[in-house]
């Protein structure tokens, strides 16, 4: 196996060059989970990987609470299923609490102040209510509770780590809160070996070739316990060493089957680029900061045959969509027929006709 080949294997096990699923809830449970901070390009993230299907649809999932978005792995949004959020919030929330704890003591807000917000938050959402963050805030300080500095956000990704929300029905194309309970209903609980093995095979399957410093990164767990819930599933994974490092992946991934030629319009923050502690595989080192800023915002990426080849951007109008295409490399030669299509999907995702202008 050599680089090129990771980045096409990267392609087809995260479901963007041969997509074998039919609902966005497949899609999040194959993946594990999905970083999702921005949240309408989160739902085309799911988009890409189902073709032929809509925002609408997205939408439905998310209200159906099929999907769940919540404070997971790194201490950052991501999307989950209803079926996985509980072991996986339990797992990964003592460290994202703790990435918190520094903050919170400069904030002053200690257990005391975060017992009381939980309860008047649990109280806000209870009887099936789901309600904006605007609106929660407003309880709060209703109840003498200082929301300024972000208070706020660390008071509600508190009562997300500790079960008590997660995201409610879409209202106005913007997320709301409810209760986790409600939501996802009671789930069995889990070991703590068999999270980390879950979490282990999670990765290794949808997002490999990687190694384990990637899923390190991904996960957010130590070290220590990300090479012990690798050692744990490692028996039923391939492995190729390139350069002196380790690369796992599903013996499914079909190495020795033909690739189709692909061109991708990547939504920011797509796992296929941010999933990776080491991305050179699909992102050359010296178009890295085109891609990727200086302070961390994943800009949306143009993508052919895994190699992400320059950024995108897009105006919306009420009825069309403008598209503005940058490669990286003025005179490229991406497939004009694959690049349309691209845009195409695009387009229907979002139920709009599509103009594209490129900017050299």
């Amino acid at each position: 196996m050599n680089i090129s080949e990771i980045a096409l294997l990267r392609l087809r096990n995260q479901q963007l060059s041969e997509p074998k699923f039919k609902t966005a809830r497949e899609v999040v449970q194959w993946m594990g989970a999905m970083q999702a901070q921005d949240f309408l390009m989160s739902k085309w993230a799911m988009g890409i990987r189902l073709p032929g299907s809509t925002e609408t649809m997205i939408d439905e999932a998310f209200d159906k609470g099929e999907i769940l978005r919540a404070h997971l792995l790194r201490p950052t949004w991501h999307m989950v299923s209803r079926e996985d959020i509980g072991w996986m919030l339990s797992l990964t929330a003592p460290r994202i609490r703790a990435a918190a704890s520094s903050r919170d003591k400069q904030l002053g807000l200690d257990g005391k102040i975060f017992s009381k917000s939980n309860t008047i938050i649990g109280e806000a959402l209870n009887s099936g209510k789901h309600l904006t963050r605007e609106s929660l805030v407003e309880k709060l300080q209703q109840a003498g509770i200082d929301t300024g500095e972000n208070r706020a956000s660390h008071l509600l990704l508190r009562a997300e780590t500790e079960g008590i929300i997660c995201s409610g029905r879409i209202s106005g194309n913007k997320p709301t809160y409810a209760l986790l309970t409600e939501r996802a209903g009671k789930t069995e609980p889990v070991s703590r070996d068999e999270a980390l093995a879950r979490l282990a095979l999670r990765y290794f399957t949808s997002h490999g070739p990687a190694t384990v410093a990637d899923f390190t990164w991904w996960s957010g767990l130590t070290a220590t316990d990300a090479r012990k819930a690798l050692d744990s599933v490692k028996t039923g994974l391939n492995n190729d060493d390139i350069d002196g490092q380790t690369f796992w992946f599903s013996p499914d991934a079909g190495l020795d089957k033909p690739f189709v030629e692909t061109v991708h319009l990547l939504p920011a923050f797509d796992e296929y680029i941010i999933s990776y502690r080491d991305r050179t595989a699909s992102l050359p080192s010296v178009h890295h900061r085109k891609a990727v800023s200086n302070n961390g915002i994943f800009y949306p990426v143009m993508m052919q045959n895994g190699r992400i080849t320059g950024t995108w951007s897009k105006t919306l109008r009420s009825k069309a969509l403008s598209l503005s295409l940058k490669p990286f490399l003025s005179g490229g030669n991406m497939p004009e027929e694959r690049l349309a299509e691209a845009v195409s999907a695009y387009g229907s995702f979002y139920n709009k006709s599509v103009a594209v202008s490129v900017i050299e």
